[in-house]
């Protein structure tokens, strides 16, 4: 049996891959350090993507894009800081968040999402 650690992981995999699919060059993946991470750092184009993964099996528990919550959002938005920051990149590069909600085998991607 897996362990949740080991779940995130396949599921980061699957929601990397799609976004290969749809054209993100993925330039970093669980970023981040003790105040929060960021499961994936992106370019689309010309924009600098944070993104998001949530996995749920089934509505059990809510649609996956629900626990991006507002208290998730502040601590991704405060590790995106921190990331342009060490990386020397103004906070003038256009940069954006999304989210990849995978439900069962379903996955969704919502972009610019908050």
């Amino acid at each position: 049996m897996k362990n949740h650690r080991e779940v995130g992981r396949e599921f980061e995999d699957a929601a990397a891959a799609y976004l290969e699919s749809k054209g993100y060059v993925i330039l970093e993946r669980n970023y981040g350090d003790r105040k929060g991470e960021i499961d994936i750092i992106a370019k689309d184009g010309k924009e600098l993507v944070f993104i998001e993964v949530k996995y749920r099996r089934n509505l059990e528990k809510g649609d996956p894009a629900e626990a991006v919550h507002f208290l998730k959002q502040r601590k991704i938005r405060d590790a995106a800081r921190r990331y342009l920051y060490r990386h020397h990149l103004g906070e003038d590069i256009p940069c954006r968040f999304d989210v990849v909600a995978i439900l069962g085998q379903e996955i969704r991607l919502i972009k610019d999402a908050f």
